[in-house]
Formats: structure tokens, sequence, C-alpha cells
């Protein structure tokens, strides 16, 4: 089997957006993302029970702004929103410019590829089977109008000693094709036996790029002419009566050229001679000797 390349790195500036938008000068480039990365993991571990499917980091002139998207926005709030305001005070000590915190409400967790694959890994920590897991899981995702998805296991599945990879498929994954929106995760099971990978694929529906102008309709096709069949008061086995485009039959011998030149048949004059109707004679039975 070929290499799989990332598809969320794939689709880059076709379908897909980064989740850090900012600008640096060549110097601070390398600083600024490694600050990124140290957040969004501070991130992870803190909000570990709030579903958080990704964050998006934006530094506009002297300040930050991130966007948590979240399944469960009442758990990053926290009661009368004390839990957010204390976020905001350690994301701008970390960062050292003042940060806005926004919450955006993950509106199908089921077909959320990071929140599905966190899932699994909390269900294998917890000594689920990991079937079980997976099938459950996809269920799920089709039932809420995904179009396609897979899921991939890999390690120790079952405390076996031989690590193996297992996957399940439902549905189409089109990884090639550009235009498909395909979710892509990752995630990880801490388990007695060692860390189980999970990686979880799922096919939206196709989109249209950013710079991408809408399909439009194509023009229908003229209609095919359909062969006449028979008529409706035919019997099964019947030869069709009349010419090839439906009309009566014309007796023989009124297809000639006219005489005259004129645009009608030679037999379309008033003077056309009547048809000679031919009758078959039989001649009588000859008379019994008797004289019946």
């Amino acid at each position: 089997m070929g290499q799989k390349i990332h598809p969320t790195g794939f689709r880059l500036a076709v379908s897909r957006n980064w989740a850090s938008r900012w600008y640096a000068s060549n110097k601070d480039f390398a600083g600024m993302l490694a600050e990124d990365i140290k957040v969004r993991e501070y991130l992870k571990a803190k909000l570990k029970n709030a579903a958080v499917s990704r964050v998006l980091i934006e530094r506009p002139a002297k300040s930050a702004r991130i966007t948590i998207f979240s399944a469960r926005p009442g758990v990053v709030i926290g009661k009368k929103g004390e839990d957010i305001e204390l976020l905001k005070k350690e994301l701008a000590v970390r960062l050292g410019v003042p940060v806005a915190v926004n919450i955006e409400e993950v509106r199908k967790p089921e077909i959320d590829a990071q929140l599905i694959a966190d899932s699994i890994t909390q269900q294998l920590e917890k000594r689920i089977m990991f079937r079980r897991a997976m099938k459950r899981a996809m269920q799920n995702a089709m039932r809420l109008g995904a179009q396609g998805i897979k899921i991939m296991s890999a390690g120790r599945l079952n405390g076996i000693e031989i690590a193996r990879t297992e996957w399940y498929r439902e549905g189409r994954v089109p990884l090639h094709t550009l235009r498909a929106d395909i979710d892509y995760a990752t995630s990880e099971a801490k388990t007695t036996y060692g860390i189980i990978g999970v990686k979880v694929w799922v096919y939206k529906g196709d989109t249209l790029g950013r710079n991408d102008a809408p399909a439009l309709a194509e023009p229908r096709a003229e209609e095919e002419r359909r062969p006449r069949g028979p008529r409706r008061d035919a019997r099964p086995g019947d030869r069709p009566t009349g010419d090839r485009r439906g009309g009566p039959r014309r007796p023989a011998g009124t297809n000639t050229a006219p005489t005259d030149g004129s645009d009608k048949p030679a037999g379309a004059g008033s003077d056309a001679k009547p048809a000679v109707k031919r009758v078959r004679t039989v001649a009588a039975p000859a008379a019994a000797a008797d004289g019946q």
C-alpha cells in the first residue's frame, strides 16, 4: 500500500485554510510558531474534558485572538465565566500580548474527525473493545450525514504481544479528489500495554475552493427520437401496417413520378383511372353421376 499524504496539508490553499493566521519576519517566524505549538499543547491538556476540536490562532497588531472550537462550550466558559477569564490571563502571560478568547460550538461532534478520534482513545483507555468503539463511531457518523468514514487503529490491540493495524471503512473516502472535504485527525491512547494510535478520515461531501466559481448547470441535450412502438389495439405477433413513418400504407404504383411535372403523384389527378380489382373465379363443382 502506498504512503498517504496528510489530507489537510494536501488541500491547503485549495479548499482548506491554515490553523495559524499571521505574518512575521524571518527572524520572528520560528519563535512565534513555537509559541503556537506550546499554546495548543497547553489548551489540549487543560481542556481535556471540554471536547476541543481545533484551536485557531490569529495575531493582529500587538495582540492575539484565539478561537476554541468545542462541543462543550459550557466546560470552557465555566461558572459565570470564571474559567475563561483565568484562561485569558494565563495565555496573555505565555504570549506576552493581550489575548482575546472566543468560543465556537461544534454542532455535530459525531462527524468531527478530532472528536471521533479522541472519543475512541478514551474508550480504549477504559478497556473497551476496539472493534466495538470503531464500529459505533462509524455508525453515528453515517447516521449524522457523513458520506464516508475510515478509522484505523495500530498498536497492541487487545493487549496481544505482536502489534498490528486494523481499519474499517464505510461509504467512500476519495483522498485524491482535491474538491472533496476530508476531515482528518489523529489521537493516541495510553494503555497499560503501550500506546495505540488512532487515525480518522471523514468525507463530508464535495466543496468548492475558496477562489472557485459555482458550477454552472450543463445545457440539456435534445431529446432523442424514440422508435415508434406497435399500436395499442394490436395483438402480440401481428405485423404492423403502414409505412415506417406511421401513416397508412399506400397502394402499389402510387410512388411513380407524375408525367405532367406537377407535385402530385401520378394517381392523384381527377382523370386518374380507377384501380382495377382482380377477382379470382372458382369453377363450380361438377354434378354427380346420379343427377344430384
